[in-house]
């Protein structure tokens, strides 16, 4: 061990040690003074004098066992501080080396080492709050780099991809990517939005009562994607491809679907209460049961979609286009068609 430093552990264990003694020294007998010849000249009886004189040592005694037992609690608050400082840092290098050792894996050739560097960074993210951006972040930019929806790759004259396998199947790490970003726990700061515009996650698959509130994604394809009692409260999906895609009883309350393509989907039961749909293409679609209330349809195309039984309260239907075959709600009269 170096001079200096042990130099100056003496100086601390010196700049401890003296105040202590000088305390257990002082204050006894300034709370208790020795008595003298003077304090005792009242006192005639020398076995009284004796008697007194031990009393006083006796109390001086006292308060420096109190006095010995408040240092040493408060040794042991700080070394148990000392030691809690330990474990803490103890504990950001493990979770710095198994955050290093995640992304490693996410880097891997091998897709099952991928899926699993997916599981690791969410077990860092449920067990380290202060982590949780940063994962969300880096899973984020996966999907985005490895599956961008390729602009004019697929037209709106194209077909949805029925023959496609499901996401699972094609691309097992963006699939659990995006059931990990789906059960996600809050950030203790609140978080940022989740960013997935313009990627390609044809036939995702989200289990009922997943999450992805307040998301962006803008133009993305997911298409035949199953999303069936999700939670899409105030996701951005303007423009994007949800042609065939099941929706049945899934939360879009104040989502934003402006020209998104809609044509086939099952959106049977689902909640969109004052969702944005204006433009958007909406042929053949099931919104049997849906609630529409306060939602704008303005310019949709209706053509062929069945809206028996849904909800239109306050619904704006202003140059939505509609056909013989747009099936409307019993006790609403059908709109001239445009």
């Amino acid at each position: 061990m170096a001079p200096g430093v042990l130099w100056r552990g003496a100086l601390v264990v010196f700049a401890v040690l003296v105040p202590v003694l000088a305390t257990l020294v002082l204050v006894p007998d300034w709370l208790h003074p020795p008595l003298d010849d003077e304090a005792l000249r009242g006192v005639a009886d020398a076995e009284k004098r004796i008697q007194l004189r031990q009393a006083q040592g006796q109390l001086q005694n006292t308060v420096r066992s109190t006095l010995l037992q408040a240092v040493a609690g408060l040794l042991v608050l700080v070394g148990a501080a000392a030691t809690w400082r330990q474990v803490q840092v103890a504990r950001e290098g493990q979770l710095t080396e198994r955050f290093t050792r995640a992304i490693d894996q996410l880097g891997s050739d091998n897709a099952d080492v991928r899926v699993g560097g997916v599981y690791a960074l969410e077990r860092i993210a449920r067990n380290s709050p202060a982590d949780r951006d940063t994962v969300r972040f880096v899973l984020g930019a996966f999907v985005r780099n490895h599956v961008p929806r390729e602009a004019g790759a697929r037209g709106p004259d194209d077909g949805p991809g029925e023959r496609l396998p499901w996401l699972q199947q094609r691309l097992p790490d963006v699939q659990a990517i995006m059931q990990v970003l789906s059960r996600r726990s809050p950030s203790p700061t609140g978080g940022r939005r989740l960013v997935l515009s313009h990627v390609d996650l044809r036939s995702l698959l989200l289990d009922p009562g997943s999450v992805l509130a307040g998301s962006v994604l803008r133009h993305t394809d997911l298409s035949r994607a199953r999303l069936s009692g999700v939670d899409l409260r105030r996701v951005d999906l303007t423009g994007a491809d949800l042609r065939l895609a099941n929706l049945r009883e899934a939360d879009l309350r104040d989502a934003v679907l402006r020209r998104a393509a809609l044509a086939g989907a099952n959106l049977t039961g689902a909640d969109l209460t004052g969702t944005d749909l204006a433009g958007a293409d909406l042929a053949g679609a099931d919104l049997t049961g849906a609630n529409l209330s306060g939602a704008d349809l303005t310019g949709a195309k209706l053509t062929g979609a069945d809206l028996r039984d849904a909800a239109l309260e306050r619904t704006r239907l202003t140059g939505a286009v509609s056909d013989g075959t747009t099936r409307w709600p019993a006790d609403r009269r059908p709109p001239d068609h445009v």
